[in-house]
């Protein structure tokens, strides 16, 4: 009888062919185990083991816990991902130090904590699988972990120079009462039935975090550290996952910042300083709520009898929500700007602040050529003009002009101005 590991690698080899019968032949190998009395525990071991390996190797190729995770229940489903969480804590104990404590807080957000040893064995208990179920998730799970492709290196992994020193990307202050403040306007945006109100709570949110931002890329200035933009990525997974593609970029642009989509992988990667990086990640989790929100009641709102196809007029809907909201930001980030310039200029002399500003953003751009030289253009077409109009109107109901700036401009018939990159 072959060993575990070559059971498990025979049975690996057959689910990445395309011969149905020879993966089920395999799967009963791994079954009926090596012969010996403990033959089903070394074939767990030998899959655990070969799961941790496969994690391993990820991790100097860019992928962190929270993207292992996502993509395995994007690709396979929760199950599966609550399999990768256990593998992971199991690889925690023999990852080589020195280990950043980000990276032990995406694995507590991730509730990824194993402390028995036959994590296999917990696994299938815990999710109330059969022998079979079981082995052929998880020999799934392996093959996908093993096939995952090179991204982006965001922050230093565990084991290399630099994986504790460096500040993690959007970590900048994030406990500030200002912060905190943004949080309570967001959360009552999400919660009001009133677009207007959600629009005007929205949109002070952002005047505060372009105030934060500003305030930041001073203090940094003045401190003279050597940091460079660090990266963040956020899902913009089906359905509609160039409508939320196009969201991250118009609220990235509003802060200073670059957005990448990989629509294959289901993220987008976003550039960007510290601050900055909080408030996109803030801004992008609440509109999506209040876009879905504004999007079910467009829907109800629609004519009778129009005839249109639900999926094309959502789309529709969220890409011209999308535009309307980055313009809308972005008139408060101007604002911000303009008064905190106007400020400087009275105590500092007027070439403070805009020269910083221009100086991290070059910093951003230069990020964004290094680590992603091949980035293209996706073209986004709108297919249902009712579904369009409907979304301008629904991110336009209220005037958002809370920092004194200028009135947003009106948002061409398309959505073609600004298309998000794509890898």
């Amino acid at each position: 009888m072959p060993d575990a590991d070559e059971l498990v690698a025979n049975a690996l080899a057959a689910v990445r062919g395309t011969d149905v019968r020879q993966a089920e032949r395999q799967l009963d190998q791994l079954m009926v185990g090596t012969g010996a009395a403990d033959g089903a525990t070394a074939v767990d071991a030998a899959l655990l083991g070969r799961l941790v390996r496969g994690l391993s190797r990820l991790w100097p190729r860019g992928w962190q816990p929270a993207d292992v995770d996502r993509i395995a229940d994007r690709r396979l489903g929760s199950r599966a991902a609550r399999l990768v969480r256990a593998a992971m804590a199991a690889q925690r104990r023999t990852q080589a130090e020195p280990v950043p404590a980000w990276w032990d807080d995406q694995l507590r957000a991730l509730t990824a904590d194993v402390r028995d040893d036959d994590v296999l064995a917990s696994w299938t208990i815990a999710e109330g699988l059969d022998r079979a179920d079981a082995l052929r998730t998880a020999v799934d799970t392996l093959a996908l972990v093993e096939s995952l492709p090179p991204i982006a290196v965001l922050r230093p992994p565990p084991g290399t120079t630099g994986a504790v020193t460096t500040r993690p990307a959007g970590a900048a202050r994030s406990g500030s009462p200002m912060l905190d403040r943004v949080r309570a306007l967001l959360a009552k945006a999400e919660s009001t039935t009133f677009p207007a109100e959600a629009e005007a709570l929205t949109a002070k949110a952002q005047e505060l975090i372009a105030r934060h931002s500003i305030d930041e890329a001073l203090l940094a200035a003045g401190a003279e550290r050597g940091d460079q933009p660090g990266g963040v990525r956020l899902s913009t997974d089906s359905p509609y996952a160039g409508a939320k593609a196009l969201l991250v970029q118009e609220v990235a642009a509003a802060n200073r910042c670059e957005a990448v989509w990989s629509d294959d992988l289901g993220f987008t990667t976003v550039l960007g300083w510290p601050a900055d990086l909080v408030a996109v990640e803030l801004l992008y989790t609440s509109l999506l709520v209040q876009a879905t929100a504004a999007m079910l009641r467009g829907r109800a709102e629609r004519r009778s009898g129009s005839g249109r196809r639900t999926k094309v007029w959502d789309e529709s809907f969220l890409n011209a929500f999308a535009l309307r909201i980055g313009e809308r930001l972005r008139t408060a980030t101007e604002a911000a700007t303009e008064a905190a310039d106007r400020a400087a200029a009275e105590t500092a002399g007027a070439e403070r602040l805009l020269p910083v500003l221009a100086a991290r953003g070059e910093a951003v751009r230069e990020r964004l050529d290094t680590l992603f030289p091949g980035v293209t253009r996706h073209r986004l077409s709108v297919r249902d003009a009712e579904g369009w109009s409907s979304g301008t109107s629904a991110a336009d109901r209220a005037s958002l002009d809370v920092g004194g700036g200028r009135k947003p401009r009106q948002v061409p018939g398309g959505p073609d101005r600004r298309p998000p990159e794509r890898r």
